[in-house]
C-alpha cells in the first residue's frame, strides 16, 4: 500500500451576478475554492451558500456536485487541482474535515473578511470562514504547509497559481469525465462558446 494520497482542490466559477463582481475586482477565473479528499468529487466541503438561490445565508457546507449550488447554475466552469500528501496527512484531513462536519451549526461565513482578503486587509473572525480560507485553515491543521501566511489571506486564485498543485481538469463542470454520468443523464446546461 502507498505511503502517498492525493487531495484536491476544486476551484469553480458559477457565473452568478455574486462572482462576477468579485471577478471583476481580482481578475481572477475562478472565485470558489472546495476541498475534495477524492478524484470523482463525491467528498467536496467548503463554505459557502446554503441555498442555492440566496448567497447571504452562508456557512459550512458537503457540497454535492449533482445537485444544489452547481445544479442550479449548469454552466460552472471549473480547475481541478490535486496534491500528494503522505498518508497521515490525508488521514489528518479527514478528520479536520470530520471536526467541522460534526459542529456544522457552530460555524458562519466570514463575508467581512472574504472582502478583507479583496482588499488586502487580515479580517479573522471566530468560528466564520469563506471558502478559501477554509481550504487554507483546513490543510495547515492536516499538517499540509502551504504559505507562511494566515489562511485568511489566501484566495483561491493562490491554490491555481501555487505550483505544488497539478492542474488534472479544467473546463465546464459538467464534462468532467469522472462525473457519475448516470446522475447527469438527460441534464442541458447553456451551450458556452470557447470564448465564454
Amino acid at each position: 500500500m502507498s505511503d502517498n494520497q492525493n487531495i484536491y482542490v476544486l476551484l469553480t466559477d458559477t457565473g452568478t451576478m455574486f462572482t462576477k463582481l468579485i471577478k471583476r475586482i481580482t481578475a481572477a477565473p475562478y472565485n470558489h475554492a472546495s476541498l475534495a479528499l477524492d478524484e470523482n468529487l463525491n467528498e467536496v466541503f467548503s463554505f459557502g451558500r446554503k441555498c442555492a438561490n440566496n448567497p447571504w445565508v452562508g456557512g459550512f457546507v458537503e457540497e454535492d456536485v449533482y445537485e444544489g449550488t452547481f445544479r442550479h447554475f449548469p454552466g460552472t466552469r471549473c480547475a481541478l487541482l490535486r496534491l500528494q500528501i503522505t498518508r497521515e496527512q490525508f488521514e489528518a484531513a479527514r478528520r479536520v474535515i470530520q471536526n467541522y462536519k460534526d459542529e456544522e451549526d457552530a460555524y458562519g461565513y466570514n463575508l467581512i473578511g472574504m472582502f478583507g482578503v479583496l482588499m488586502r486587509l487580515d479580517i479573522t473572525r471566530e468560528r466564520s470562514y469563506f471558502c478559501s480560507q477554509f481550504v487554507a485553515e483546513a490543510m495547515k491543521q492536516s499538517r499540509i504547509h502551504l504559505w507562511d501566511r494566515p489562511s485568511s489571506a489566501v484566495t483561491p486564485n493562490d491554490f491555481f497559481q501555487h505550483p505544488a498543485f497539478e492542474v488534472v481538469y479544467e473546463g465546464m463542470l459538467y464534462d468532467y469525465p469522472l462525473l457519475d454520468q448516470s446522475r447527469l443523464a438527460g441534464f442541458q446546461y447553456p451551450l458556452q462558446t470557447a470564448s465564454s
